[in-house]
Order: structure tokens, then sequence, then C-alpha cells
């Protein structure tokens, strides 16, 4: 290869860094609801008793199972953080300053509900009456013995604000919220560390995806350079290219929730993953907003396809929960793909489907580019930058990357045009778990961006 591509590949490296800090205020695009102005999901109250999600608190689906008491002379207490956020009303009735202490996961969530409340109800603040429990006044494995849970009110006990306090918990990220007592809001969160809030938002191994020649392939079957179906910025079902896996595990066992629909599909996605939803029927594509997957409601129409590959809105009518194996999240050309006939994002964990995609849109111009250059040489080309390694051959332009699952070799072998990765290979274009990309975008995201709108 000669030096002119690495020249023009370092201006436009300047180039996208330049446009991402743009993005990062002005981004729109693509997807459902493009060329509108996002709309604010209008929340509904949580209704007495109620539990979002509708699962018992320790399950593996909602805050997971507690860990042991932490005690102030526990190894663990070091783990805590003590939150001094000037929005908030710590009641601290024992005078320990107890209810300050409480996991990072709790302590982002409870930053965050603090800015709904206030904006939700100028001039009222949030208010803990209970977070991590030293005392042993709650039963044995509770949550707040580990800070992993806190209980809720508004600064001024208008009890009648607690239905809609439940719900914007729900939509500032806990993993349980129970509308426990009409004096408070109970709210939990997983360990740190658990896996489920470490990764990313993904399909199981088992979804299906619909190929060129109309044939259903298994998730862990798919590799960069093939094309699926996809949805278009005008509404028509097209072909998208799969660019790479924004995240991929193959041993990774992971909690997934599974929507039914009426017209019998029936997809898995994590919690975190955006999904194409109305709370009405709506006839037109743009009207259906990305949200997470968790907050999705029986009753919701979400899109699939129909006759003829056409785009129709599907009620659902059954949420559950399954623990599946392997974690997979294709990146495509469009920002969508279906996934066992349901119309998906490709992104997850922030609640900006347009923002995310035109967030990636440097590394579909540098994919483009490196198409560009694979043309105009004949040889075999190796394109190395940051652990990704294109592997182009002259008499095949198509991606040969094998993103395999292990486990599913027998059924990949059903499709002739895909190799099944053995233990001793390894793909270059792909990185185990999380993209590094996705990450950076995440961190930043984090620090410029309104912290309501991630997971």
């Amino acid at each position: 290869m000669t030096l002119a591509p690495w020249l023009k590949l370092a201006r436009l490296g300047l180039l996208t860094a330049w446009l991402y800090s743009w993005l990062l205020v002005e981004g729109c695009g693509p997807g459902p609801g493009y060329g509108t102005r996002h709309r604010q999901r209008k929340l509904s109250p949580m209704s007495y008793k109620q539990y979002v999600p509708s699962v018992s608190e320790n399950n593996l689906g909602a805050s997971g199972r507690a860990e042991g008491r932490i005690t102030r002379s526990s190894e663990r207490f070091n783990e805590l953080v003590c939150n001094y956020n000037t929005d908030i009303d710590f009641k601290d009735e024992e005078h320990t300053k107890a209810d300050r202490f409480m996991t990072k996961r709790c302590k982002d969530c409870l930053n965050k509900l603090a800015i709904a409340v206030m904006n939700q109800w100028p001039g009222v603040r949030l208010r803990v009456t209970e977070a991590w429990d030293e005392d042993g006044h709650h039963p044995p494995g509770s949550l707040h013995y580990e800070g992993r849970a806190v209980d809720i009110t508004t600064s001024d006990r208008d009890t009648k604000k607690y239905g809609l306090l439940a719900q914007l918990a729900v939509e500032a990220g806990f993993d349980w919220v129970y509308y426990e007592s009409k004096y408070h809001v109970h709210c939990s969160v997983k360990a740190d560390h658990s896996v489920a809030v470490e990764k990313g938002g993904c399909f199981s191994g088992s979804g299906l995806v619909t190929m060129a020649d109309g044939v259903q392939k298994p998730m862990s079957c798919l590799r960069p350079g093939e094309k699926v179906l996809s949805l278009s910025e005008s509404g028509e079902v097209v072909l998208s290219r799969v660019l790479l896996f924004l995240h991929l595990d193959r041993e990774s066992r992971t909690m997934f929730f599974i929507f039914t629909t009426e017209n019998g599909k029936r997809m898995a996605l994590t919690p975190n993953h955006l999904i194409f939803a109305a709370p009405n029927l709506k006839l037109h594509h743009h009207e259906y907003e990305a949200m997470f997957a968790k907050n999705v409601r029986t009753g919701h129409y979400i899109l699939s396809t129909g006759d003829n590959r056409g785009l129709q809105p599907s009620k659902v009518v059954s949420i559950s929960l399954e623990e599946m194996m392997g974690v997979y999240a294709p990146l495509t050309e469009h920002g969508n793909l279906f996934v066992d006939g349901v119309l998906v994002s490709n992104y997850a964990s922030v609640e900006d489907h347009r923002l995310a995609h035109w967030a990636f849109w440097p590394l579909r111009v540098l994919f483009r580019f490196f198409q560009t250059v694979m043309e105009e040489n004949s040889q075999r080309v190796v394109v190395n930058s940051s652990a990704m390694v294109l592997n182009i051959c002259s008499t095949d332009q198509t991606f040969l990357t094998n993103v395999m699952h292990n486990s599913s070799s027998s059924i990949c072998k059903k499709f002739p045009d895909v190799t099944v990765e053995t233990e001793n290979e390894h793909s270059f274009l792909q990185q185990k778990e999380v993209y590094w990309y996705a990450r950076l975008l995440h961190t930043l995201g984090q620090i410029f961006l309104d912290p309501q709108k991630f997971y």
C-alpha cells in the first residue's frame, strides 16, 4: 500500500474527532423518528404495591442475589461511597451518615433521580429515608445491608407524588423499584461487579436475522460483511451490511427480556438495549421511539416484519425473563436490524438512538474508506489499527473475519458460507466483549451528555 492512503486516513481521523465533538451536542439521525424533534415520553405513575420489573427483587433479572452484610469493619465497606449530593435530603436519624453510604451504582442512579425530581417538581428535592443499614433493622438478606437499596420520598412528603416518583426511579436506572408503602418507595440495584451491569446491550446467540437470500441465520453464525434485513430512513425494509460487533461474548450467560407479540413474534434482548416501541398503536414508523427494553410494557406496540417483508405494528402480549448463553450486538450500516422479525436498534445504554447512530458515523466512514483502498489494490491488504485488522483476498472482496460461537458449531455448519472459528484462531476485526470505540463513546457521553439519557 502506498503512503497516500495513510495520509488521507490521518486527515480523516482529525476530521472525525472534530465531528464527534459537534455530534455530542447536535446529534440526530436515521431510524424511526428521523426528521422529528425528540419527544419526551409521557410517564405513567406506578400503582401502589406495583414493582418493576415484575419479578422478585433478588431475581437475576432485577437486582440479583444478596451477597452478604457489610459492616464498617468489613473489607467490602471500602467499596461503598458516600453521597454528598446537596440536591438530596438525607434523613440520617442515626446521625452516623449511614444513609449516605451506598454502592457506586446506587449513587449514580440516585443522583440521576435527584435531577429528574427537580425537573418534574420545581422546588422539590429527593429525600432518602434509608440507605445502608448497619443496625439490623431490616429482614435477613435485605440489600440495605449492602448499600444497594434506598427508601425514598419527596422533600415535601406529598404522598400523591410517590407513584410518579417510583416511575422516575425506574427511568433513572434502578434495577428494581417497588411502591412498597404509602409513605415511601423502595429502590435497589445490582452489585457493582455484576456482569449484567458491566456488559453492553445485546441479543442472544440464538436470535435469528434474515439474510439477503431470505434464509434466517442465528446471531452466533453471523459475520461482518454479510447483509441482513434492516429499515431505511424512508421506512423501507432493505439490506444492510454488518460492519462489526459492538459486543461479543460467546461464553457469557446473561438475563434477557423475552417479548412475545400477538402475531407470534418472540425475541430476546438485554434490558438496556434499545427497541422501537409506542404505548399505543401508531401507523407510521416515525412515531415509534427508541426506548430501553426494560421500559417496554405489555400492551405496547413494536415494529415487526409482515407479508412480503413489509413493516407492521405488533402488540406485546407477554414479557418474561430468561437466562441464555452468548451475547452479540452487531453494528449495521443503517443502525438497526430485524432480530426474530422485530425491529431493534444497534445501540444500548444511552436512550437516544439518533445520537448514537451519528456518533458511530466516523466508524462507518472508516470502513467505507478501507473498502475503497481495497478496491484500488489488487494484492492482499492487511490494515492494522488499534487491534482491528481487515484481512482481504483479491478474489473475495467480502470480510473474511470469523466471529462464530464455538458452541454453535453444528448449527453454523448448515450455512456453507460460514467457517467456524476454532479456539486457536482469533478474529482480527473483532475484540471480545465491548468494542473499544463503543467504550470510548460511552465514556465521553457520560462526561458531556445529560445523565438522564444513560441506563
